[in-house]
């Protein structure tokens, strides 16, 4: 049974940092593109990054290129989200995401088959 398991959410001041943690089991982690999502209240769930099976390609979301980082650890089955200079507008509830089939970072929310509980991520001004 795979388990993804989030953590390091918070409340955060606006240009201030936070870093997600998604720790993967029951799954092969290291053959598997990795990503994060994010929902805000009322509004449907988007992608925020990506990051490929060997680590070589990552995508960002157009609103957080710059900003943001994501990586991974195959050793210890975790991926990770660095987002410096918040907003506002970043708040939202993360969720870590795998898909059972693709190596390579797809974007499209119904490709996932496995998703953590996610964690809340507030922005204030």
């Amino acid at each position: 049974q795979v388990q993804l398991v989030e953590f390091g959410g918070g409340l955060v001041q606006a240009g201030g940092s936070l870093r997600l943690s998604c720790a993967a089991s029951g799954l092969s982690f290291g053959n598997y593109a990795m990503a994060w999502f994010r929902q805000a209240p009322g509004k449907e769930r988007l992608f925020v990054a990506g990051i490929n099976w060997r680590d070589t390609r990552t995508i960002y979301a157009d609103s957080v290129k710059g900003r943001f980082t994501i990586s991974r650890d195959n050793a210890k089955n975790t991926v990770y989200l660095q987002m410096n200079r918040l907003k506002p507008e970043d708040t939202a509830v993360y969720y870590c995401a795998a898909p059972s089939r693709f190596r390579e970072v797809v974007v499209t929310t119904t490709l996932y088959d496995n998703w953590g509980q996610g964690t809340q991520v507030t922005v204030s001004s």
